[in-house]
C-alpha cells in the first residue's frame, strides 16, 4: 500500500466508524450526512433506502431504545480507484451488541459491503450493503 492508498483506507475507516458510533447515538442527521445525495442502503428483508430522505427516515426509525453497540472490524479495502476522487469499495465484519437487563449481548453478526466516493470534500457512502448471519 502506498502512502497516498494509506491515506485514502485510514479516511474511509473513519467515515465507517463514524456511522457506527453516530447510530449507536441515534443521530440521525449525523449518519445521513455520510452519505451521497444518491446513494442506497440495502438491508436484508427491507426495500433498498434510495437518497437521503429514505436513509434518513430508515436511521430515524432504528435509533435505539436500549444502549447498543456496533462493533465494526476486519475492514479491508478491496479496491481503490486510480485517482483520488475514484470510488473505493471496503468490506467489514460487524457485530451488533445492545444491553438488557441482564448485561450486554449478541444481536446479529454480519458483513457491509461498502462503496464510498469523495462527495463535496469528504469520504461518503454511495452504497452501503448488508448481510446478517445471526
Amino acid at each position: 500500500m502506498n502512502q497516498s492508498t494509506e491515506g485514502v483506507a485510514v479516511a474511509v475507516r473513519a467515515v465507517i466508524a463514524a456511522h457506527a458510533q453516530a447510530q449507536d447515538a441515534g443521530r440521525t442527521d449525523d449518519i445521513v450526512a455520510l452519505y451521497t445525495s444518491d446513494a442506497v442502503l440495502e438491508v436484508p428483508g427491507m426495500d433498498p433506502a434510495n437518497g437521503r430522505e429514505a436513509l434518513r427516515a430508515a436511521f430515524k426509525g432504528w435509533a435505539p431504545e436500549r444502549p447498543q453497540l456496533h462493533i465494526v472490524s476486519n475492514t479491508v479495502l478491496t479496491h481503490v480507484g486510480a485517482e483520488e476522487d475514484d470510488e473505493v469499495t471496503a468490506v467489514s465484519d460487524v457485530a451488533l451488541l445492545q444491553r438488557g437487563d441482564s448485561g450486554w449481548a449478541v444481536q446479529l453478526v454480519g458483513r457491509y459491503q461498502d462503496t464510498l466516493c469523495r462527495d463535496e470534500g469528504a469520504w461518503r457512502f454511495k452504497r452501503r450493503s448488508s448481510t446478517f448471519t445471526a
